[in-house]
């Protein structure tokens, strides 16, 4: 058998109810909800619960809901001795997977995320920011096109770069759709706008990242159990300076997402267990490699079902 990889999902995953079915039937799930709750000094276990869903896709809620729910997966997870050989997570995912590695303590992650999804709502004024999904179009010439926007005067940038054909570019309204009017008119196949409250991973979010940088000064990050493959390089970090400013670096950098599934496959990975609501993770990582064994555990089934096929392997 090969390597193992834990992939930990990001903003967009969310849904009302999730990892409910964990905090009934574990103990070790149930109190990451209640740490979480107790941490931030407000019942986000309620809001994940029972949402409303209104509540629940504020990014500071978002953020810290998705986190709390990964890690409450992880902790069932934990009790059949499944380990990774790296960790990665798409955007606030990468905080998911530094507490997986034991750079970080849940609690630290959780308030930091909770943080970072306020700072990035404040970062710029809802209205004034957009991101779209570009498909169909080579990320080269996608470049192209938003420096060259960028360059006469709309902020646009490449913000995930998902699998091939599938790049979301970020910046401000004006930017991103000139952008996308360019990238049409040179063969891109269809342009998503994307329901986001922010510019996220853009120029823009460069006062949040600021912020997020005296946070994360007061936390507690140490080195790395397990290499933790880093959005804004697609490499991995390990030692905590490095952590710490790649954690400030990804709020306005583009998460290098296939580059980080080609590299793991370069490292001899051929399993990689999504933990967290949805498949989303599991869909890329198909698109970046049609063969690649992928396992997505979002409830007790799945898990069952992801152990049970480990074992036959």
């Amino acid at each position: 058998m090969g390597k193992i990889a834990f992939l930990f999902p990001g903003q967009g995953s969310q849904q009302v109810g999730m990892g409910q079915d964990f905090k009934e039937s574990n103990e070790q799930s149930a109190q990451v909800f209640s740490l979480a709750d107790e941490r931030l000094e407000y019942s986000l276990s309620d809001i994940i619960a029972n949402g409303p869903v209104e509540e629940l896709t504020r990014t500071e809620n978002t953020q810290p809901a998705l986190l709390t729910t990964s890690i409450a997966i992880l902790e069932a997870l934990k009790e059949y001795d499944i380990q990774p050989d790296y960790t990665a997570g798409h955007s606030l995912g990468e905080y998911s997977a530094l507490v997986a590695s034991e750079a970080m303590r849940f609690e630290d992650a959780v308030y930091a995320v909770h943080q970072r999804g306020m700072f990035m709502e404040e970062a710029v004024p809802a209205g004034i920011g957009a991101m779209s999904a570009v498909l169909g179009m080579d990320q080269d010439v996608l470049e192209k096109i938003t420096t060259r926007v960028t360059s006469s005067g709309d902020s646009v940038q490449l913000a995930n770069l998902n699998c091939p054909g599938q790049v979301v570019i970020s910046g401000s309204k004006e930017g991103v759709e000139k952008a996308s009017e360019l990238a049409k008119s040179e063969g891109a196949k269809r342009i998503i706008p994307l329901q986001v409250s922010g510019p996220f991973h853009s120029e823009l979010m460069k006062p949040a990242a600021e912020k997020m940088e005296t946070i994360l000064d007061k936390l507690s990050i140490i080195d790395a159990k397990v290499p933790v493959i880093a959005n804004v390089t697609a490499k991995p970090i390990e030692k905590t300076g490095e952590i710490r400013a790649k954690l400030i670096e990804q709020i306005y950098s583009p998460v290098r997402w296939e580059e980080t599934i080609r590299y793991l496959l370069d490292q001899d990975v051929d399993t990689f267990i999504e933990i967290g609501p949805g498949k989303v993770l599991s869909g890329l990582v198909k698109k970046i490699h049609r063969r690649a064994k992928t396992l997505a555990i979002s409830n007790p089934d799945s898990l069952k079902e992801a152990v049970q096929k480990l074992k036959e392997v």
